[in-house]
């Protein structure tokens, strides 16, 4: 082991700077804000915000690893931190208004930041141990969060199916591991990806160990068939933790996946690729087919984000540039596109009280014009419906898909897209043809409008300037793949 450099500390400032945040205000919450005001809401946002600002010098330094080879950071790296970062404001954004209507204790904003840390901590990881410190530190953050209203049985359902299936897919992650070091006799990224070039030292051990992990990685990716808690925690939690739940969470688990099947593993490409393929084939149809019977527009939702997350698979299944340049605009826009998904469902108040239900938006577009408008923009989005945003995400996916060969696959695609735009019509037609009900509140808070307007925004006009976005995803993918 060798001694911690200047260097080393310098690679990890943004985390640094992050942990310091949510010490801070830990601080505070103790001391001063027990509960969440303009103040903590405005330090956690900023503290986000300039965290995003110290990651961005680190795009033009290159691959570089640090503290003994255990923490790594390249283009590919920097890029899906703040994607996450980004994530993270928007949802802090989102929750403004919920989070001083319901006088939340402050500790939801420290949670907050330390999953985010641990989700940085993740996409950085470059060994197996690191990965799995930094995996625990997000998820226990994640499993209180998923149980914040406690009061609520559905809240306490959701937290306590998350923590039961979340440590067994840590249990499966770990065994995984073990057998990887019992028979390859590391579990640093780097040695393992010299150890298995050419096919040396690829025995059955080695390849039970890489699918336990990769069960681990569905399961914190909500892939079918181990999505099974996404819907239940989805409709228990609160909607901004769900909100969080669909984007951060699932973009450190994605980025970090993907850097463990192409840097160590890539040379056991054919072993893993064909997992991928069904998971991904699998996730897009139970997804749509499942969404069909829902009448809960978050339970919806979940199923709506496991059918996206077997569009992002298929990009990693096509195991080239193109397809991790693909994921990463697809995941992009989909933070987007869920942020506006979700505030609309913030937005489903009547007489002060949050309703949930698909009829509870019957004749929405006669009631409340706008916001009918604003949540078929999301829809319409999330089905792949040109010019929008979500068609030029499914649009590069399925080309990778192609140039890798894959054509089944970008066929299954296209039918699950198919499908799909069923359920995300049915809500439309709810809210344009079906009789009115009881008129939603009127009153949008202004954070909340914020994001709406951002949201819609870069859904609606992605098309026009879509280049810096393509051009620094094909940059990030192309250092992945070096």
């Amino acid at each position: 082991m060798g001694a911690i450099t200047i260097s080393d500390l310098h690679l990890l400032t943004p985390e640094l700077f992050l942990a310091g945040v949510a010490v801070f205000m830990l601080m505070l919450t103790v001391f001063k804000c027990p509960k969440v005001n303009n103040e903590m809401l405005s330090l956690a946002t900023m503290g986000l915000a300039f965290t995003a600002v110290l990651l961005l010098p680190l795009l033009s330094v290159g691959p570089r690893v640090a503290f003994n080879d255990m923490f790594a950071s390249d283009n590919f790296i920097v890029f899906a931190k703040l994607l996450i970062l980004g994530a993270g404001v928007l949802v802090l954004l989102l929750a403004a208004n919920w989070l001083k209507e319901t006088e939340a204790p402050s500790e939801f904003l420290v949670l907050m930041l330390i999953a985010i840390l641990g989700m940085l901590l993740m996409v950085s990881a470059n060994d197996m141990l690191a990965l799995y410190m930094a995996l625990e530190m997000s998820s226990l953050a994640l499993y209180v969060l998923a149980s914040f209203t406690r009061d609520h049985s559905k809240s306490s359902e959701a937290g306590l199916k998350y923590f039961m299936l979340g440590a067994l897919a840590s249990g499966m992650l770990l065994f995984g591991t073990s057998l990887v070091y019992g028979f390859a006799g590391t579990i640093g990224f780097i040695p393992l990806a010299k150890l298995f070039v050419g096919g040396g030292a690829v025995s059955l051990g080695v390849v039970v160990g890489l699918v336990l992990i990769m069960v681990g990685f569905c399961f914190k990716l909500s892939a079918v068939p181990f999505h099974m808690w996404t819907p239940d925690v989805y409709e228990g939690a609160p909607t901004p933790v769900a909100a969080f739940f669909a984007t951060a969470p699932k973009i450190a688990a994605l980025a970090l996946f993907t850097r463990l099947l192409l840097e160590p593993f890539g040379a056991l490409f054919t072993h893993w690729q064909q997992i991928i393929e069904f998971a991904a084939v699998a996730s897009m149809f139970v997804g749509a087919f499942a969404a069909i019977m829902q009448k809960n527009i978050k339970r919806l939702l979940a199923y709506s984000s496991i059918g996206h997350v077997g569009f992002m698979l298929m990009a990693l299944a096509a195991g080239n540039a193109a397809g991790v340049q693909a994921m990463l605009v697809y995941l992009a826009l989909y933070i987007f596109m869920s942020a506006l998904a979700f505030g609309c469902v913030l937005f489903m108040r009547r007489s002060g009280v949050y309703v949930e239900d698909i009829s509870d938006l019957a004749g929405l577009s006669q009631t409340r014009p706008g916001f009918a408008i604003l949540l078929s923009i999301a829809l319409f989005s999330m089905t792949g419906i040109p010019p929008l945003a979500g068609f030029f995400g499914k649009m590069y996916v399925i080309i990778a898909t192609l140039q890798a060969g894959l054509v089944w696959l970008a066929v299954a695609g296209v039918i699950a897209g198919v499908i799909g735009g069923y359920y995300y019509l049915k809500v439309v037609k709810v809210m344009y043809f079906d009789p009115p009900a009881e008129a939603l509140d009127a009153r949008i808070p202004c954070t909340l409008r914020l994001v709406l307007f951002v949201s819609t925004a870069v859904t609606l006009l992605f098309f026009l300037h879509p280049t810096p976005l393509v051009e620094q995803a094909k940059l990030a993918a192309q250092e992945l793949m070096h």
